[in-house]
């Protein structure tokens, strides 16, 4: 198996629907290749958080950083984007 066909296959390995012939020329692909296996890990990582549903604080240099990168690009662009749903006036 090569890194594009573990792409093709990633959803249904992550969520448990594939075929176990098939997961296991994974398995064995994964354990000679860590970029793919930092794909995975990551993936299980956050699915795991979306479905805990747990919300994790920002540290605050990081949100200040964030929001001055933001707004940096937003002056380069023009302005932010609206809060208002498209198609709705000001």
């Amino acid at each position: 198996m090569k890194c594009q066909d573990l792409l093709k296959i990633l959803n249904e390995y992550v969520d448990g629907d594939i075929d176990p012939a098939v997961c296991q020329e994974l398995e064995k692909h994964l354990a000679g290749c860590n970029p793919c296996k930092v794909v995975i890990d990551n993936i299980r990582k956050t699915v795991s958080l979306y479905k805990n549903d747990q919300v994790y604080e920002l540290p605050l240099d990081f949100k200040q950083r964030l929001h001055q990168a933001l707004q940096d690009k937003w002056k380069k662009q023009g302005s932010p984007p609206s809060d208002k749903p498209e198609g709705q006036g000001s």
